[in-house]
């Protein structure tokens, strides 16, 4: 009798254990690999977001630094009519110190206008102006840290036109479905962004911070935002 007959490797339960344990080791090493796959998928996809965010944020700034520096009323465009801002078009610098927030706020919310900074909604007047000024942004992104800032806090808006230093006198919080364009006959500037902030999932709530302006300063009086003609019916 052989020496493996002898230790029971012929065995058929033995050949059936080493069987199911190769079988295991497999499926445990697939799983391994289906797992590291996934995760280096999510990376991938995470990276090149991010990356998407940080060249359209740079080319939001640029477009910014060109507007404050070259702006100015167009009478032919005055003349023709063109008074819709371009979706997408750098039109305010808003600055929070007690966050260091310093972002360049685009027009329109599309998750494209999104990617580039805080977007200012269409239809709102912009701040400085009399109505109420709305200014939007990802929970995620550009506004993550918006949870932070309490009343009595100070923002600071910049258009070409004027400055304007705001103190935050409200903060709220609001179902997503809930109403939170008020028209006002006095500047107001609302601030909002989805709540909680720190929420895994699409988040239920939102936040709204209000204020309203402390001191105002004229920058530049020939300059004004972009604008394009309005579309054709």
């Amino acid at each position: 009798m052989s020496r493996s007959s002898v230790l029971g490797v012929n065995h058929p339960g033995f050949r059936e254990t080493g069987r199911r344990g190769r079988q295991r080791h497999r499926a445990a090493r697939l799983f391994g690999v289906t797992l590291l796959t996934i995760g280096l998928i999510i990376v991938t996809v995470v990276g090149v977001q991010l990356l998407r965010g940080m060249v359209a944020r740079e080319r939001a700034r640029e477009a910014w630094t060109k507007v404050m520096r070259d702006s100015r009323i167009s009478a032919v465009a005055a003349n023709l009519g063109m008074t819709r801002v371009v979706a997408g078009a750098s039109v305010v610098r808003v600055i929070i110190p007690t966050i260091r927030l310093d972002e360049v706020v685009v027009e329109g919310l599309r998750d494209k206008d999104l990617w580039a900074g805080p977007g200012h909604m269409p239809g709102t007047v912009f701040p400085g102006q009399n109505g109420n000024s709305v200014i939007s942004a990802h929970r995620d992104r550009h506004f993550h840290r918006l949870d932070d800032v309490r009343i009595g806090d100070l923002v600071e808006t910049q258009t070409p036109e004027t400055s304007v230093t705001w103190r935050i006198t409200r903060r709220e919080i609001v179902g997503k479905d809930a109403r939170v364009i008020f028209e006002t006959t006095t500047p107001q500037l609302t601030l909002t962004t989805c709540w909680p902030t720190r929420y895994i999932g699409p988040a239920p709530d939102r936040l709204l911070l209000t204020a309203v302006p402390v001191a105002t300063r004229a920058r530049n009086a020939s300059a004004a935002v972009p604008v394009q003609a309005p579309a054709t019916p």
